[in-house]
């Protein structure tokens, strides 16, 4: 959920200030100017308006330089929106600047339906996670991606990947089919001899493979060959996919045209565990040993730029290399290969491999361990590698559900059900549950010592059991409701303490250790926001319905009132 902030100082704000408005407003704004007059252009400053230079002391503290036009004054936006955190930024509208106010700068989705397992997970189809800089790169080997957030080596985090698969799940849900071209396959109707290049020393043919009941692709081609080649050409898409199978050691390789000036970038698909690297303008990816066929599919524009980026810090590097053109792919080592495409997107792709990964890695207590150390602030004692946290066991669940509802594979289903495990078991005993004011039980997304009770990582517990209740039968899904229950008694009655009447609150640190309250900023402030209202979608207390529109209102200024 590390949403970018966006930057709103503006050079030219001071001298847009003293203006009258520059076009009509928006129909929304009543009284300001009639909608029929044509917009006037704007005085010269300092020709049809006249103001002074005026001092401005601030709290009998601080003097700063303002303007003042008879009795207005006006004080530079580069100081207010420091002072008051608030935005804005001068943008142009048929020619002429107007500047823009926001109180707050990020944005909340309008609920489109009531929340169902099957459908769109709250508004992640507009999460992108692996664009994100924490995420160092998505793993060859496991197809999903690996976190720097709290260390810059890289480890797998189960809530970012139950994340990426979930966005990828909602933009399958309301993005438009993808264009696939298809450039091989071993079929002979299919077949583009032509496009094949083998040179000296290689070898091509085809050949039926009894276990897929198709005609496949050998291919054999020594390291120190050329290597066989496919032409590819395609300018619009970037997303590569194959069946692969190899019998060595071996590679296979694209090479990619870009917007940077120089020789194409070529990104290495190789049979090693080796995560990433990036050498003179060649980028490897480790894809294991893939001795059994597999499909892989690979997004050449985040390999590329996570290559490019590639850092010993805890963020990939800015870039703004984009491919131009997918060349070809190259084949070294011996093995086979079938279906070769290139599409505009493949969701379901990243969403199995998110769900494959959650599988593969739950331990014998049904939780995912995060193997790092986690400081959440003064005076709660870290987190030890080997913690759980009821956010990524909620999105975790969340994630399954919705493989087992696509597949009806039973495997993604029990793994949902193994996964309320350790929301039994309280935090001191390496489990994840916590009572608040012994009555209260809560679930935590980090199961601090003393406790901590992070609000949005709570409610994503709760949509977990949620999902995982609607979804199995009455008898296996009656602990996961028990537990759902028990923490949605907990959330109407402490959902309160998170108002501070102009904004919410993230944590209850300020009530466990005595501090400064935590204060969320206004991207997870939405975040309670959306979670509300996918909560008043599925349970009618007015509660969540009435507190989702007060906490609406503080982001366009709303307080609450005063005595």
């Amino acid at each position: 959920m590390e949403q970018g902030e966006e930057e709103c100082t503006n050079e030219k704000v001071l001298h847009s200030l003293p203006r009258p408005p520059l076009a009509p407003p928006s129909p929304g704004v009543a009284g300001l100017q009639q909608q029929a007059q044509p917009p006037e252009a704007p005085p010269v400053v300092g020709g049809g308006v006249r103001y002074e230079e005026i001092d401005c002391l601030i709290n009998d503290e601080v003097t700063i330089k303002g303007r003042r036009e008879g009795t207005e004054v006006y004080m530079p936006f580069s100081w207010m929106e420091k002072y008051f955190e608030v935005y804005g930024k001068v943008v142009q509208y048929d020619g002429y600047d107007r500047f823009e106010f926001s109180h707050s700068y990020s944005k909340v989705y309008a609920q489109r339906e009531a929340y169902r397992p099957s459908g769109v997970f709250m508004s992640f189809e507009g999460y992108n996670v692996e664009v994100r800089d924490r995420v160092k790169c998505i793993s060859g080997v496991e197809g999903v991606p690996l976190s720097t957030q709290w260390g810059p080596q890289g480890y797998f985090y189960a809530i970012q990947i139950a994340q990426y698969g979930l966005s990828h799940f909602s933009k399958n849900l309301t993005e438009r089919a993808p264009h696939v071209e298809v450039y091989d396959t071993a079929e002979e109707h299919n077949s583009k001899p032509n496009a094949w290049s083998v040179p000296k020393g290689c070898t091509l043919t085809t050949s039926y493979d009894k276990t897929r009941a198709s005609t496949v692709r050998l291919f054999n081609a020594p390291e120190n060959s050329e290597g066989i080649s496919l032409s590819l050409g395609n300018t619009k898409d970037f997303i590569i996919s194959f069946d692969l199978k190899f019998a060595s050691n071996g590679s296979v390789s694209v090479v990619l045209e870009t917007t940077e000036k120089g020789p194409p970038f070529v990104i290495h698909y190789i049979t090693t565990s080796q995560l990433i690297a990036f050498k003179d303008r060649t980028i490897t990816y480790g894809i294991g040993p893939r001795s059994a066929w597999t499909t892989v599919t690979r997004d050449l524009l985040t390999d590329l730029r996570k290559g490019i980026g590639l850092s010993n810090t805890k963020a990939v590097k800015a870039t703004k290399t984009m491919p131009r053109r997918v060349v070809k792919m190259v084949l070294h080592g011996r093995g086979a290969i079938d279906n070769v495409s290139i599409s505009t997107t493949a969701h379901m792709a990243a969403f199995f491999a998110a769900s494959d990964w959650l599988v593969k890695n739950q331990d014998e207590r049904g939780g995912w361990p995060i193997m790092v150390t986690r400081k959440l602030g003064e005076g709660f004692r870290p987190l030890e590698p080997g913690w759980y946290s009821a956010m990524a066991q909620g999105q975790a669940m969340s994630t399954l559900v919705r493989a087992y509802l696509l597949t009806k594979d039973e495997t993604y289903l029990k793994a949902a059900l193994r996964a309320t495990g350790p929301y039994k078991v309280p935090s001191e005993k390496h489990g994840v549950k916590a009572v608040f004011m012994n009555k209260y039980d809560w679930y935590e997304e980090y199961p601090t010592t003393p406790s901590s009770f992070v609000l949005n990582g709570f409610i994503y517990s709760l949509i977990g059991l949620y999902d995982l209740a609607q979804t199995a039968s009455e008898r296996d899904g009656r602990e996961a409701a028990r537990l759902y229950a028990k923490g949605m008694e907990s959330l109407k009655a402490m959902v309160p303490l998170y108002d501070t009447g102009s904004g919410t609150i993230y944590d209850l640190r300020h009530f466990m250790l005595g501090t400064a309250p935590n204060l969320a900023r206004w991207d997870y402030h939405t975040t309670h926001i959306n979670q509300l209202q996918l909560l008043a979608s599925i349970d009618d207390s007015p509660i969540f319905r009435d507190v989702a529109k007060r906490w609406k209102s503080y982001m366009k200024g709303g307080r609450a009132k005063h005595n």
